[in-house]
């Protein structure tokens, strides 16, 4: 043995011929901070046994490495100086496997991403099965490459396909890694071992020059100054029109190949080291990061929660058929579930089949799936008029109009059809589950299971227990959600639930702007382009549907009275009055129509303020965002503080999944820790007296003047 650590190990497999195995303990391999020592410590051994001619780096487990353990991140960015010194020593390390003076080759199987793709760069060559996955995706943690992927990546691929990884972050399947030089060669996953020997072989014997292939990688990049000004200009264009001002990570990772282009290795390094640093210390880096631990956290609980289950369910049912309805069926069908969907129109099924069709084709245009899987999902979904056909399913999710009798109704009737044992749920929006559960024999088996729209896209599933629902309904219903492809977060009944409860405030707060005067389209640009949501709260009225809204205004304000009361003059109430009811008749805020080529686009008619009266005041873009945030930040503590949610992370993966909330802000707690506890209470201080929502909570003084932090970790 030349090498025996926790997390990996070297031995010779052939005389001269040495592999790197990484195994470590647990599911994954990851470079954390013990792996990368024990690299390192192995890589010196290998340069000094006189007996090596070649190395293999393969991983023991179904996937190579998935990068670097991101848990530790936060905790280490804290520390400015700390981090300059990790990642400098860090990178150094993969300078080590490149500098063997024996030619390396990786085989690569399953995810080789972040710093598992960096170090099969600092390999000579590079072999993938038909399993490999191989990314650089640190941009998507507001970071670049840190142990040389921005340095290597270019010299191996060339600038421009290099530019385009690194920035968008995106993964490569073998035939595209191939077609783009990333890896060598595509095997079976049979042959991964044999066919990455035999190449080392090859290169061992001389039949390759190893030496002539490596030298790139230590040299500047090969291009001439024209080159490099088409490169780098069409690169920068490329990630403004995607990133924007809010995300620094893909300009750096731009300026970071720019200013490496001209040097070799160890000053390109340099420059990767500081960039990578700076970019540590950004708020977005720490909302980015955070949002992956919030993910993981939710992704834990989830499967813990969905391992308690013993009812499986093998066949669903759709009351309500429509959009909702036929994009609830489709996701259910298309991952393997068969559906019922069960209205008492015609009409409205053939819509709920119309949609999951168009759902197909859109992915059958892009080549995300063939005919087959189109032919197979539509069939897996039965549309009905008789309740007869729901006998056999094993969770029914009601999607009827929301209204409480008419959902009462409904749930009372399908109780008496299902099965016993079938679990039945609610994809209510705001009306409470307990409410709705009095219209049930038993209570125990029904819960809330709210979509969002459009159901394909939007990854949250709120399920939403009740004072009677059992622990197995939750169970069941939590891995029905995740067996759809979902994000299922948990949380307990109250008006609006979690989501919407803090939607509300938020557009109470606009309406309040427009109260004093502030033009909706001012609002819409300051809250779009400012604070980062993907649609200003005027246009999201306008999706959500201002009569669905105004409906639900009266929901919360049954709910909290002295909080949300329900203002009949405001101009949602309004709107809905004269039947401009946003996106689904083509008026609202906005009117909606088609350009030449056909794309949906919006517009502002003067008509609008002949019912919402005329807005000719102005607001400094802080105020702006101040009076829309603060009211939903303080409803997400009250929501945490009454137990409504379980925990931060999840409070924040839930707007985030399921309203858009900018991810570079990391959601409403991450936003108010960015901002900091006391100076948010300064801030909402300044508008207390614009009612009851502006006005902080008693524990988040508390926390305040005793610095604690919401998130656990």
């Amino acid at each position: 043995m030349i090498y025996q650590g926790t997390n990996l190990s070297v031995d010779f497999i052939e005389p001269g011929i040495a592999e790197i195995l990484f195994n470590a303990p647990g599911s994954v391999n990851k470079f954390d901070e013990k792996t990368l020592n024990e690299f390192s410590d192995a890589l010196d051994a290998l340069a000094s046994n006189s007996d090596l001619k070649g190395v293999l780096v393969r991983s023991g487990k179904p996937t190579f490495i998935v990068g670097a353990d991101i848990t530790e991140f936060l905790t280490l960015f804290s520390d400015l100086e700390k981090t300059k010194v990790w990642v400098h020593k860090a990178s150094r390390v993969f300078d080590k496997l490149e500098d063997l003076p024996v030619p390396s080759i990786a085989a690569v199987n399953g995810f080789a991403l972040g710093g598992g793709c960096e170090a099969i760069l600092a390999c000579d060559y590079r072999v993938a099965d038909e399993t490999a996955v191989i990314g650089l995706p640190e941009v998507k943690l507001g970071l670049i490459p840190g142990f040389g992927g921005t340095v290597r990546l270019p010299r191996v691929i060339g600038p421009d396909n290099a530019l385009e990884a690194i920035a968008s972050g995106a993964n490569h399947k073998p035939e595209k890694a191939l077609a783009l030089g990333l890896v060598d060669a595509v095997v079976k996953s049979d042959r991964l071992k044999e066919g990455a020997l035999a190449m080392l072989r090859d290169a061992i014997a001389g039949d390759l020059n190893w030496k002539e292939k490596r030298q790139p990688k230590l040299e500047p990049l090969k291009a001439n100054d024209t080159e490099k000004l088409m490169t780098f200009s069409t690169a920068k264009g490329f990630v403004w029109a995607k990133a924007g001002k809010h995300y620094p990570a893909p300009h750096a990772a731009v300026e970071v190949v720019e200013r490496g282009a001209g040097e070799a290795r160890e000053q390109a390094l340099n420059i990767e080291n500081e960039l990578f640093v700076k970019l540590t210390q950004t708020d977005a880096a720490r909302a980015q990061v955070g949002i992956f631990l919030a993910d993981q956290v939710v992704k834990g609980k989830s499967k813990k929660v969905s391992k308690a289950a013993t009812k499986d369910i093998k066949r669903a049912g759709v009351l309500g058929a429509g959009i909702m309805g036929g994009g609830i069926a489709y996701q259910s069908a298309v991952k393997g579930v068969p559906v019922v969907m069960k209205d008492i129109r015609r009409e409205a099924l053939d819509l709920g089949l119309a949609e999951a069709s168009k759902i197909l084709g859109k992915g059958l245009e892009r080549g995300k799936i063939d005919q087959k899987a189109v032919a197979k999902t539509l069939t897996s979904i039965t549309p009905t008029l008789n309740n007869s056909e729901l006998a056999d399913v094993d969770i029914i999710v009601e999607a009827v109009v929301e209204n409480p009798k008419i959902k009462g109704s409904v749930l009372a009737e399908v109780e008496k059809v299902v099965a016993k044992d079938a679990i039945i749920t609610s994809n209510t929006s705001t009306i409470s589950i307990d409410t709705l559960a009095e219209n049930l024999q038993d209570p125990s088996r029904f819960c809330g299971m709210h979509f969002f729209n459009p159901v394909h896209k939007m990854p949250l599933v709120e399920i939403i227990r009740g004072k009677h629902t059992s622990d197995e309904t939750i169970a069941a219903v939590t891995a029905y959600a995740m067996r759809m492809g979902k994000t299922p977060i948990v949380v307990n009944d109250c008006p609006g639930f979690l989501v919407n409860r803090v939607l509300f405030p938020y557009f109470a707060g606009f309406s309040k702007l427009l109260d004093d005067g502030i033009d909706f389209p001012a609002i819409d640009k300051v809250m779009e382009k400012e604070f980062g949501w993907p649609m200003g709260p005027a246009y999201l009225c306008d999706v959500v549907g201002l009569d669905t809204a105004d409906h639900a205004t009266h929901v919360m304000a049954a709910g909290f009275p002295s909080r949300m009361a329900r203002d009949e003059n405001g101009a949602i109430a309004q709107l809905a009055k004269n039947e401009r009811y946003g996106q689904k008749n083509g008026k609202g805020f906005y009117e909606y129509t088609v350009d030449k080529k056909g794309r949906p686009k919006k517009v502002v008619n003067p008509d609008v303020y002949g019912i919402i009266g005329k807005k000719e005041a102005s607001a400094e873009k802080d105020e702006i965002i101040a009076r829309c945030m603060i009211p939903m930040v303080n409803e997400m503590i009250r929501c945490l503080e009454e137990g409504i949610v379980d925990s931060a992370e999840e409070a924040d993966i839930a707007l985030i999944y399921g309203l858009g909330f900018p991810p570079f802000r990391g959601g409403a707690f991450r936003y108010l820790e960015t901002v900091g506890l006391k100076k948010f209470i300064e801030l909402a201080d300044k508008f207390a007296d614009l009612g009851e929502m502006y006005q902080v909570t008693d524990g988040l003084r508390k926390k305040a003047a005793n610095g604690e932090s919401y998130f656990k970790s």
